[in-house]
């Protein structure tokens, strides 16, 4: 059996390859563009940009000498024939764009480009394309014979498509940065010796700043700038200062101990802030993407808006400490801080016992909602006669308490006036009913238990309570 010609071989390799493959001659190329600089073109982006029709020109000098069994299956055509009659169709629209980038590679004296672009099948159908060309060694003088590859990407292309709208829409705000500096600096730091980052912060925290400052930002999805009031991705990006601050710092230095202990994802919660300065309390997810582990070049960080949360839940701690008609603290918060106070004596403590007047005849004769607005404005005596370390508790109905740590009895009795004195204020803003307390007050001693006191006040506001009611009797 005869052993088949080097031309035949590498003439079955071109048919055969299971790539698209092109044989053209841009020798039409090289005339026109020779033609430009000998008519004075010196600046061929400028000449293409006052005269856009040129592009054109140039796309039609392109002469297909010959394509693979591959290109026509590619591009639907039954035969080298109606391919070549129809290159109209299939190099036009969205092919400008690279055809020009070609043009430019040409004119610079490039003998290769590549590029992804648009073709088209000849039913009409859009191709995804990777291109590459080549003018062969013998032909660099003339550019008649050029070799050209072109990959079909539409499935590629897709995919990626496909996961940047998932990126871009995703219901959960969405960042690529990169941490590439980050990693750098913390190596540099394990070269200087440091062992324990978490200690090296506390005596340096001014680092942490500087690290903030190594994050780049590659990309945001749609979300992200909904959640932090960004009009793009520029105007936030630029802003980033504005929304990592304050607290972040200190979550921020967990993070880079996580980092330095060689955790490639972890999560915990946060504080940010919008644009507009509104805090935004998030739940963080920090993944170092696979196979960037070398360099932190990908890091996916995912944030929840957890804002609606924080707020539900600081809602229902404030209803399991107070009291909701009055604001002032609820009996279980008073007999907590009872209980915290006795284990942890420190004398004087004086306690003001007070009890609402006549709420039972208010009820009774205006309803209870008038009754209800008397338990009211005593709550707003009671918080307005208050200083900074005190505590006002509703313990009952009409009983309310005033704990003062650290207080003497002169102090004590001076408090109790104040409260009267708001009272005769609060009834001349209000109309009737009267706003009336009864207040009674007792100081801690040694060997004296705080339940004891509180007693003691108890039976200091029963008296003026029957001074009241007395005076009350003698004045009908």
């Amino acid at each position: 059996m005869s052993k088949p010609k080097a031309g035949d071989h590498f003439e079955s390799l071109f048919e055969y390859a299971p790539i698209s493959l092109w044989e053209e001659d841009f020798s039409g190329i090289k005339n026109f563009l020779d033609g430009l600089r000998a008519n004075g073109v010196t600046d061929l982006n400028q000449y293409l940009n006052e005269h856009p029709k040129e592009l054109d020109t140039g796309l039609g000098l392109i002469k297909v000498t010959h394509v693979n069994s591959e290109t026509l299956n590619m591009f639907g055509a039954k035969s080298e024939r109606e391919l070549v009659s129809n290159l109209h169709k299939i190099f036009r629209d969205e092919m400008r764009a690279h055809w020009r980038s070609e043009l430019m590679a040409l004119w610079n004296g490039d003998v290769s480009w590549s590029g992804d672009g648009v073709n088209y099948r000849l039913d009409g159908e859009a191709l995804r394309i990777r291109l590459h060309w080549r003018i062969l060694p013998e032909c660099e003088s003339n550019w008649e014979c050029v070799l050209v590859s072109i990959e079909n990407i539409t499935a590629l292309k897709y995919a990626e498509q496909r996961f940047h709208n998932l990126f871009t829409y995703a219901p959960i705000s969405l960042w690529e940065e990169d941490y590439t500096a980050v990693k750098m600096e913390l190596d540099h730091l394990r070269a200087q010796g440091v062992v324990d980052l978490n200690s090296h912060l506390e005596q340096n925290p001014e680092l942490v700043s500087r690290f903030m400052g190594m994050i780049r930002v590659l990309d945001v999805n749609q979300k992200t700038l909904d959640l932090f009031g960004a009009e793009n991705k520029e105007t936030l990006i630029a802003n980033l200062d504005k929304v990592f601050r304050d607290e972040m710092s200190s979550h921020f230095a967990n993070e880079l101990v996580d980092m330095w202990n060689g955790k490639t994802y972890y999560e915990r919660e946060g504080v940010n802030y919008s644009l507009s300065g509104e805090l935004v309390n998030v739940h963080l997810h920090w993944t170092l993407m696979p196979g960037h582990e070398h360099d932190f070049s990908w890091v996916l960080v995912a944030l929840q808006d957890i804002t609606a949360r924080k707020k539900a839940e600081e809602y229902l701690r404030y209803l399991g400490t107070h009291d909701v008609m009055t604001g002032l603290y609820n009996r279980a918060f008073f007999d907590e801080t009872l209980h915290h106070l006795e284990s942890e004596r420190h004398d004087p403590i004086s306690v003001i016992i007070i009890d609402l007047n006549n709420l039972k005849t208010t009820n009774d004769r205006y309803g209870h909602q008038v009754g209800d607005q008397l338990i009211r404005r005593t709550g707003e005596v009671l918080k307005a006669s208050l200083d900074e370390g005190y505590l006002a508790a509703r313990i009952g109905g009409d009983e309310f308490i005033l704990i003062l740590p650290e207080t003497n009895a002169q102090t004590a009795n001076a408090l109790m006036e104040r409260v009267e004195s708001l009272v005769v204020m609060n009834n001349k803003f209000y109309r009737e009913p009267e706003l009336s307390l009864s207040l009674g007050t007792a100081t801690s001693e040694p060997g004296l238990s705080l339940e004891k006191v509180i007693s003691l006040a108890d039976d200091e506001m029963y008296k003026y309570k029957g001074q009241y009611y007395r005076r009350r009797k003698e004045d009908m």
